[in-house]
């Protein structure tokens, strides 16, 4: 099949033209690394045009990701977790992504209605991080691996490094 001139069937070219005309870049900020439920907890913020993640936003996510957290250990948790706090265009999300034994990650994601944190529930089966969400855990990947797998010295200064590596600006 010669893609330039025809597309697979399966292929909804009219969704994806919509979602290329649509995407734009996303500010991100980091909101600091803090101990939550035991945990090393490195936050960001992520928001969609219009859209501000507040302090009452980050503390409401924080409290979500110490409850999700706590039973970290039994899902062969490290220790080391990843919080993102996104304003977006259609909802509210908070992702917690927490680095497990085996080289794996556990991965989970609340929803819910603009502006009413209260409201934020598990998100359905097979919900997937959207492509700003995916570009931050991208990075955080990569650091991950650069400073903790692969570093070198002491262990606090390997988890001091990562820490420090953050995403500011935009993701697209």
């Amino acid at each position: 099949m010669d893609l330039e001139k025809e597309l697979p069937y399966a292929v909804d070219a009219d969704a994806l033209l919509a979602l290329a005309d649509g995407h734009h870049e996303r500010p991100t900020r980091p909101l600091g690394t803090r101990e939550t439920a035991g945990h090393l907890v490195k936050a960001y913020a992520l928001e969609a045009p219009g859209r501000t993640v507040t302090e009452q936003d980050t503390e409401a996510a924080l409290r979500m990701a110490a409850d999700h957290l706590a039973s970290g250990r039994q899902r062969g948790s490290l220790g080391l977790a990843v919080l993102i706090v996104h304003a977006g265009g259609d909802g509210d999300y908070v992702l917690v992504h927490t680095w497990i034994e085996g080289d794996m990650a556990d991965l989970a994601i609340f929803t819910g209605p603009v502006g009413r944190p209260e409201l934020l529930r598990p998100g359905r089966v097979g919900l997937a991080p959207c492509v700003w969400e995916a570009a931050l855990l991208a990075h955080e990947r990569d650091a991950f691996s650069r400073h903790v797998l692969d570093g070198t010295g002491p262990l606090p200064d390997r988890l001091a490094a990562w820490s420090a590596d953050t995403v500011a600006g935009t993701v697209r």
